[in-house]
């Protein structure tokens, strides 16, 4: 399988990747071995989909970093947002 994730950062941004190994992958950003994330850290696995072929998550990857696609995210995952932004 192949994954596409999103972490939400410490410095409450979104960063979206994907990886054919999703929980070593996560273990790398939260160790502080991604350069991306190191200095955004502690990171939070918030979503993840799974795809049988790399092409496919590569591109869903992509999408997810347009604006149409980041908007799609924020309205798939408008609930999480909600009850973190009420607790904050």
């Amino acid at each position: 399988m192949h994954y596409v994730y999103v972490l939400l950062c410490g410095d409450g941004h979104l960063y979206t990747g994907y990886s054919s190994n999703l929980r070593e992958r996560v273990r790398q950003h939260q160790r502080g071995e991604v350069f991306s994330t190191k200095s955004r850290r502690p990171v939070r696995l918030i979503f993840y989909e799974a795809l049988f072929h790399a092409a496919d998550a590569k591109r869903r990857e992509r999408y997810l970093k347009t604006t149409a696609g980041k908007r799609a995210l924020r309205l798939m995952l408008r609930r999480f947002f909600q009850d973190r932004d009420a607790n904050h």
